[in-house]
């Protein structure tokens, strides 16, 4: 396959360019140096989408494209750069799907399980409503975007992303220190729910959408057992052979990250209930297992 890939720097974007060697990758990159540097020399690339007059060429489209929604406090400008990070590039390419006469057949767009929003204790699959806040908007005009390039020549699939489980990035890479030190915990009293995936499955999920020509529409990347916050800290302490009694207070969080702390201080508990019904397979669906592939001894 010939497939345009945005957000290939990116934490999951590296691991799935490993997993696809064998196919011919086209790699939208602002940095091309430096992505070839992390990448390898093997591969296309291109420093802005607009310099394709159209995708007649490429077999697939995967659009993982986004500034990190945790890298900084939300202020106004910064809320405005997460959406156009996100928006733009996707407009662009749907717009490019639209104009080309034998357009990718498959399209592969990211999102997150921001979408459902504030969601309490109750399980929520991809036919459940929404809470409408930040997190939410930004994911909803993210897929609606993508969605508009469906068509009869292309199919549109949509991941909705949990908490990335793996070495050397993702939550985990903030999450460690604290936990290594000994000095890990719940947060409040740790009832929040925490919807991750192992990366080894989220790269798997995103080949079997790749492979799958039925599947379509939006499935939710997150591993069959989500845990609470507590059960998560336990975890990972005894991944770590460390403590994980220290309480944060969602005070001290929400001083100092304001809007944001509340993705860490709500949670959500986000079951795949479409891919699983259309028979894809996790490899990790225990957190003990999980967390002792990626950080145990």
């Amino acid at each position: 396959m010939n497939i345009l890939l945005t957000g290939a720097t990116g934490f999951v974007g590296q691991q799935l360019v490993k997993q696809l060697y064998a196919h011919q990758l086209t790699i939208v990159s602002r940095n091309v140096k430096s992505a070839q540097k992390t990448l390898g020399s093997k591969h296309c690339y291109i420093e802005d989408i607009s310099q394709l007059q159209n995708l007649n060429d490429f077999d697939a489209v995967i659009n993982l494209a986004g500034e990190p929604i945790v890298a900084k406090r939300w202020s106004k400008k910064q809320k405005q750069i997460i959406c156009n990070s996100r928006w733009g590039i996707t407009q662009k390419i749907t717009q490019l799907m639209k104009i080309s006469q034998q357009p990718p057949s498959v399209f592969i767009s990211a999102s997150a399980i921001g979408y459902y929003g504030k969601q309490g204790q109750n399980p929520v699959d991809e036919k459940s409503s929404f809470h409408d806040e930040f997190c939410h908007q930004v994911c909803a005009k993210w897929e609606e975007f993508a969605l508009e390039a469906n068509s009869d020549k292309t199919r549109v699939c949509i991941a909705r992303i949990g908490i990335v489980l793996g070495k050397n990035g993702g939550a985990l890479a903030k999450m460690l220190p604290p936990f290594k030190l000994g000095l890990g915990g719940p947060i409040g009293k740790g009832q929040q729910g925490m919807s991750w995936i192992h990366i080894d499955d989220l790269v798997g999920l995103f080949q079997w959408m790749l492979n799958t020509n039925s599947a379509t529409g939006v499935y939710n990347a997150t591993a069959p057992n989500p845990v609470s916050n507590a059960e998560f800290s336990r975890a990972l302490g005894k991944a770590l052979n460390r403590p994980a009694v220290i309480t944060t207070p969602p005070l001290a969080l929400s001083l100092a990250m304001g809007e944001m702390s509340q993705l860490l201080i709500e949670g959500q508990y986000v079951l795949p209930a479409k891919a699983l019904n259309e028979g894809f397979q996790f490899s990790y669906t225990d957190v003990n297992t999980a967390l002792n592939e990626v950080v145990g001894k």
